[in-house]
Parts: C-alpha cells; structure tokens; sequence
C-alpha cells in the first residue's frame, strides 16, 4: 500500500457537516494544526504557523463525529494524508490537504472525556433454517439390482 498514513493534533475550526449519502454517512470538518515552539529570547511558548486539514469521515466514524465533536476541540486524527492541486479561474493555483480519518480521538492531554460505546441496531431475525441431517446414508443397491450386503455390526457385548 502507497498510502501515507498521518497523525494530526489540532483544534476544530470548522463545525461538522454531516450527510447521509447513498455510500453511507460522511462527515466532514477542518483541523488546525498550529506548531508551537520555545522562544528563548522571550523566554516563552510561541505559536508557529497553522496548517489546515479538511477531515473526512464515514460510515459509524461519522455519525460518532457528528454527535461527538465541537468547535475548538483539541483531537488527534490517524488517517490517509491525500494533497490535491486545482487551478481555479484559469489562473490561480490552489491546494488542499485532505485527511480520510481511521481514528479520530480527543486530546487528554488538554482535557477530559466520556467514552460511550455506539449502540449498533440489532440484525434483522432470519427465517430459522433447518438442521442439516449428518447421518451416514444407508448403502445403495448393487448395480445388478440385488441388495448390498449389510454393514457390519459390532459383537454383542459379554457379560
């Protein structure tokens, strides 16, 4: 697999569109990713530059953003780091740093959180089906038409 695979800490800029799409949910939202760095002519932390990342999600992954991410959260997000390029009104060069997040996760490095497990819905019932039958079949008749031979019984018992 070419994939490359990230890790990004960052806030929620942006809040959560989610769609329900014939694919599957999907959510989407951006991600800022601001460098911090010690200054030791201040003597302080310093914010560096910020890099923005469109986050996509699907499937349960979105349904669980949606009802689980705010605006100005911190979170990690695992995903495929995809780097497009357009040109917009002939002319412009544009980019765009999209994430298809696999995890997405709150920082608690910064604060706390509640997990509660996604209740999944229950399976549609099945129509029971029916036992398979594993017995040994009885032997078939000889070709000749006569009967085969009985199977071998085991000797009675002494007792």
């Amino acid at each position: 697999m070419n994939e490359t695979i990230v890790c990004v800490v960052g806030n929620v800029a942006t809040p959560p569109v989610y769609r329900e799409l014939p694919s599957g949910p999907s959510a989407r939202f951006r991600l800022a990713a601001t460098a911090r760095y010690w200054d030791r002519e201040k003597g302080l932390w310093t914010d560096g530059h910020t890099n923005f990342f469109t986050v996509w999600a699907n499937r349960q992954l979105a349904v669980n953003v949606a009802a689980s991410v705010e605006v100005g959260q911190p979170l990690l997000i695992q995903g495929r780091l995809k780097v497009r390029t357009e040109v917009r009104d002939g002319q412009q060069q544009w980019a765009s740093a999209d994430i298809d997040a696999m995890a997405i996760g709150h920082d608690l490095s910064r604060g706390t959180a509640v997990f509660h497990r996604a209740a999944r819905p229950e399976p549609a019932a099945t129509a029971a089906r029916p036992e398979p039958n594993w017995e040994t079949p009885p032997p078939a008749a000889a070709p000749d038409g006569t009967a085969a031979p009985p199977a071998e019984q085991e000797p009675a018992a002494v007792t």
